[in-house]
């Protein structure tokens, strides 16, 4: 049988794909076939019964459709392109739809349960099982579980990832985006790490809207300065008064301030990393934040506080500065405590600006050295490049001299 249908030349683009459409849906056409779907290049609907319509577009893709129709409702459900699902998985997934229409259930839900769509609790367990590897220390898993468990979690912990919206983000960012800034931003990159897992894995349709949410919400309040630093000069009469009583913790500080180095890397610090003969400490990339090796000139006063370390070394301990748990490194917030106690309102962190003002404003020491000293990353591509050594004898040069200005008598 040929059906010709005859437009009007004026009608619209529109209109004649709605008379098109209409005309197919209005006939109820019998089953389609194998071949009727892949001839298939007019614009419209072609029906296959029971609700079921090949959508071809104007540009040619075409489409499965199940139309569904009850109390008076219609809805319709997208099925996949007609290139990747085939004639009979189309009518075995609109039977299922209608079925779960029948039923009261919503075919959407239903279908994301069957897909196995992971809730937002469950990728973000998956996404720290995979960054696990990838940490230094168990602390910034602890962060991130504790973040998202507090101001995450009781929002969209149990919405499937792909219906999670900006606007809901945006809902439990606001509300300590003011009250705990620096929180929120975390909050916002590790939910934002978990719906970009949940992109890649094929769990929604697009990556998570974080510039969007960002915008959403008013202007943080300037973060005022970094670390809180000790003035260079205060260093010297800072290092005398630590002395005054000995502890691994306090040992640790002392070693820290000497090396320039960071507090987790002094922690963490293990024998083996430890040459007292060439007086080198050298630090292993996965310890390193720039995941380089980084080796540290050891200057009298360090080896000095190394060789007390080793007087007082625990049996079957490698921990240089062990914390109170055996086996464990000290805490960050150990040292913090310690400078709590000494009614110092300095940071640990801080001492290593400390060491770079020294160097910038009373030595002829180059910049470049100060900042291998510190483990800089060098920022300029070609510098880099060409910056192959690690600059090492003239950094013991330089550490000599800060150990002469903080620990004369040591």
């Amino acid at each position: 049988m040929v059906i010709r249908v005859l437009l009007h030349p004026a009608s619209s683009t529109g209109v004649r794909l709605e008379m098109w459409e209409g005309m197919w849906e209005n006939l109820g056409m019998g089953k389609l076939s194998v071949t009727a779907v892949k001839a298939a290049t007019r614009p419209g609907r072609l029906g296959d019964g029971d609700g079921l319509y090949l959508v071809v577009q104007p540009g040619g893709s075409k489409s499965w459709v199940c139309r569904v129709q009850k109390h008076g409702m219609r809805r319709d459900f997208g099925l996949g392109s007609a290139a990747k699902v085939s004639l009979a998985d189309a009518r075995e997934r609109a039977r299922e739809i209608r079925g779960w229409v029948e039923q009261g259930l919503d075919p959407i839900f239903e279908r994301r349960k069957e897909q196995g769509i992971p809730t937002f609790r469950e990728a973000a367990a998956k996404v720290l099982a995979s960054y696990r590897k990838t940490w230094r220390n168990e602390k910034h898993e602890a962060q991130w579980s504790s973040t998202l468990k507090a101001y995450a979690f009781p929002h969209i912990g149990d919405l499937q990832v792909n219906a999670i919206t900006g606007p809901m983000i945006r809902n439990l960012l606001a509300e300590i985006w003011l009250t705990k800034p620096e929180t929120a931003r975390r909050v916002r990159q590790r939910v934002g790490t978990v719906l970009d897992w949940a992109y890649a894995s094929g769990y929604r349709d697009s990556e998570a809207p974080m510039r969007a949410v960002t915008r959403g919400l008013p202007r943080q309040p300037k973060k005022e300065g970094h670390f809180a630093a000790m003035p260079f000069d205060k260093v010297p009469a800072f290092l005398i008064r630590l002395r005054e009583r000995e502890s691994f913790s306090r040992l640790a500080l002392q070693f820290a301030i000497l090396t320039a180095a960071r507090s987790g890397e002094v922690r963490h610090a293990t024998w083996d990393e430890i040459d007292f003969d060439a007086a080198l400490w050298t630090i292993p990339k996965e310890r390193m934040k720039a995941q380089r090796e980084h080796v540290v000139p050891l200057t009298s006063p360090a080896l000095r506080i190394l060789e007390r370390c080793n007087e007082l070394r625990l049996a079957n301990c490698q921990l240089v500065f062990p914390g109170a748990r055996r086996n464990a490194p000290l805490s960050d917030m150990t040292l913090t405590k310690l400078l709590k106690e000494m009614k110092e309102p300095y940071t640990a962190h801080g001492f290593r600006s400390a060491f770079r003002d020294w160097v910038s404003e009373t030595t002829n020491h180059p910049g470049d050295v100060a900042e291998a000293a510190l483990a800089h990353v060098v920022k300029n591509k070609t510098e880099a490049a060409y910056r192959r050594g690690n600059l090492l004898e003239k950094r013991r040069g330089m550490m000599k001299d800060w150990a002469a200005f903080c620990a004369p008598r040591m």
